[in-house]
């Protein structure tokens, strides 16, 4: 059977190229209207260019769907608002949000400046809650929604010369738990994508000996979260060269004192690390209070 979203409107942030375009495109061609938001910046987040989300929205014209073109930034509140309204202006709705907006300003830590380190948490992670904050009330009124927010591998293992994007990526896992959390009584669902493909952010990097990493290999995974069929909400997916897998966060099941030293932490450190048995703890319905509740359990019997 054939997924589509008919009757659906998407908002895509970042839709005009790379990526965000490919979950543009792909989202129209199974029937859903699109808002394709693209700001048209630099890499570096600088300038603005309306072609490249102009030209996005023809291509769907063209194919016979429907899309609208969105140039505010995810940069600001009035920015992440206009988007959202945008799509209730011009579609009466708004059933799935993708941020996919991002730029890059690479870096040493200690060549690192605040402004660059702000740009790109004002893109990613503040752009995230930007969108995110208007549409979740909207989508949680109407009983449903699929919000699909992008990390990176970068945010889950860190890379060098990009503290900035590491650290938003990683805060955008947070958004998402929270999202999906706070949705669950209502219909809303949320996920993040961790994309591994050749985009503009790759540009300096030597990808010559690359697999094929076109952004149509992970625009089918996001199109499946964004999907009224998606069955998982608080998760992470993560795709690279053709590969799609869950990425999750567990501990170790630890190690119970009454009291502590520092030389008894260093008496303990290989039990304290051992993940032979880990603790996998689901966002939804519960892993924050599970959490709570198995290390409660641990000290009442011990």
């Amino acid at each position: 059977m054939t997924l589509r979203f008919d009757d659906r409107v998407a908002v895509v942030t970042g839709g005009g190229r790379g990526l965000g375009r490919a979950y543009a495109l792909l989202l129209a061609s199974r029937g859903a209207k699109v808002v394709v938001n693209d700001t048209g910046a630099s890499i570096a987040g600088d300038g603005v260019d309306t072609a490249p989300a102009d030209e996005v929205v023809r291509e769907i014209e063209k194919a016979g769907g429907e899309a609208v073109a969105c140039p505010a930034s995810v940069a600001t509140p009035e920015g992440g608002q206009a988007i959202v309204d945008t799509a209730l202006d011009t579609f009466g709705r708004i059933d799935v949000l993708v941020h996919n907006a991002g730029n890059n300003r690479r870096a040493p830590l200690t060549e690192m400046t605040y402004e660059d380190f702000d740009a790109v948490l004002d893109v990613h992670l503040r752009g995230a809650f930007h969108v995110v904050r208007p549409a979740f009330p909207v989508m949680a009124a109407a009983g449903y929604g699929r919000v699909v927010l992008t990390s990176s591998i970068g945010g889950l293992y860190g890379n060098q010369l990009v503290a900035n994007y590491s650290a938003a990526k990683a805060g955008v896992i947070g958004l998402s738990h929270v999202v999906a959390l706070e949705g669950a009584a209502s219909g809303v669902k949320s996920n993040v994508i961790g994309p591994g493909a050749l985009t503009r952010l790759a540009e300096g990097l030597d990808t010559s000996a690359y697999p094929p990493m076109d952004p149509e290999l992970t625009a089918p995974v996001v199109g499946w979260l964004a999907h009224e069929s998606c069955s998982i909400s608080g998760e992470v997916l993560v795709t690279m060269a053709g590969r799609v897998a869950r990425a999750w966060v567990a501990e170790s099941p630890g190690v119970y004192r009454p009291s502590w030293s520092i030389e008894q932490v260093a008496e303990d450190i290989d039990t304290i690390r051992d993940t032979s048995d880990p603790w996998v703890l689901p966002v939804v319905p519960s892993g924050f209070a599970t959490h709570i509740g198995n290390s409660f359990a641990m000290a009442r019997n011990s």
